[in-house]
């Protein structure tokens, strides 16, 4: 391997956190990538990952040496996307960490667009509506939502959306239409548990302010399963507008309580802590900010 393969196979096994995930990650044999960060050690003289029982752990050297191969390798691919000019395509593999439903919604559906401007790239998008380890996950941008507690994580808001109370035409039938938020305690509630969900919420009318605190029978960790609930008439609930697009166009649900407001969620690209943020990833996310603008016009 040359010096900049031997980086990038380092960089992979350091973020699987194992030989195995390092391999699957660059596409070769497990041998192979053994081989390369053995011979690696042997060159700089010095250990850079301790091998245990629990796997693999980087030593003081090897972070630092992971820092200065990721840079080097960003500034690679910013250095050869520079030299072919401002018409050139992006290249390589970008990994993108986002929610289940918002990028199945938003993201996967535009992806064709994206991928058509820039055919020598390759996307891997790693769903899941839990805050990942983006280091350990290999991932080169984040989207998240709600607020940011690490105030280290490079990060940058490019959007936010409104929240709402919503319901199927069907349920609101059988049980009312609320007309006023605290009308919202005598309905079922399908509570969202994760991030920028929970039950207690502050509507906003003009100067006036009410908190309500809803519940129901049924609960979820996954945005996925409470459109499935709203949708199969089992309550109502408190979402982003985000996560219902299709069904408000189409009527299949319905915004109750729309004269009053409610504090709107945010989405934040977020970038691995300490690394510079690549041009494919600023690509992507303006690429996905700009999908937002237009959705929001």
């Amino acid at each position: 391997m040359d010096r900049m393969a031997v980086m990038e196979t380092y960089v992979a096994v350091f973020e699987t956190g194992s030989f195995s995930g390092g391999a699957r990650r660059m596409n070769v044999g497990q041998p192979a990538v053994s081989k390369a960060i053995a011979q690696l050690e042997t060159k700089l003289g010095v250990r850079l990952l301790s091998r245990s029982t629990r796997g693999l752990t980087p030593t003081e050297a090897g972070q630092r040496f992971y820092e200065r191969a990721k840079r080097s390798i960003d500034e690679a691919d910013e250095a050869e996307f520079s030299a072919r000019g401002a018409g050139a395509n992006l290249s390589g593999k970008l990994r993108v960490s986002a929610a289940v439903s918002f990028a199945r919604l938003h993201i996967v559906p535009a992806m064709k667009t994206f991928l058509a401007l820039h055919p020598d790239l390759v996307i891997e998008i790693v769903l899941d509506d839990r805050n990942i380890d983006l280091l350990e996950a290999g991932v080169d941008v984040a989207l998240r939502m709600g607020t940011l507690d690490d105030s280290t994580m490079t990060a940058r808001k490019i959007s936010e959306s409104r929240r709402l109370v919503i319901g199927t035409p069907a349920y609101f039938s059988e049980a009312g239409m609320p007309t006023q938020p605290k009308d919202l305690l005598n309905h079922q509630a399908i509570v969202y548990e994760r991030r920028g969900g929970g039950s207690v919420w502050t509507f906003m009318r003009d100067d006036e302010e009410v908190v309500v605190e809803v519940s129901g029978r049924i609960a979820l960790n996954a945005a996925e399963g409470v459109r499935a609930a709203v949708l199969a008439d089992m309550g109502l609930t408190i979402a982003s507008e985000w996560m219902f697009v299709p069904e408000l166009r189409s009527g299949e649900v319905q915004v109750a309580l729309g004269d009053w407001t409610l504090p709107t969620i945010e989405l934040w690209a977020v970038y691995p802590t300490g690394r510079m943020a690549s041009m494919k990833a600023r690509a992507f996310v303006a690429f996905v900010e700009n999908i937002l603008a237009d959705f929001q016009r």
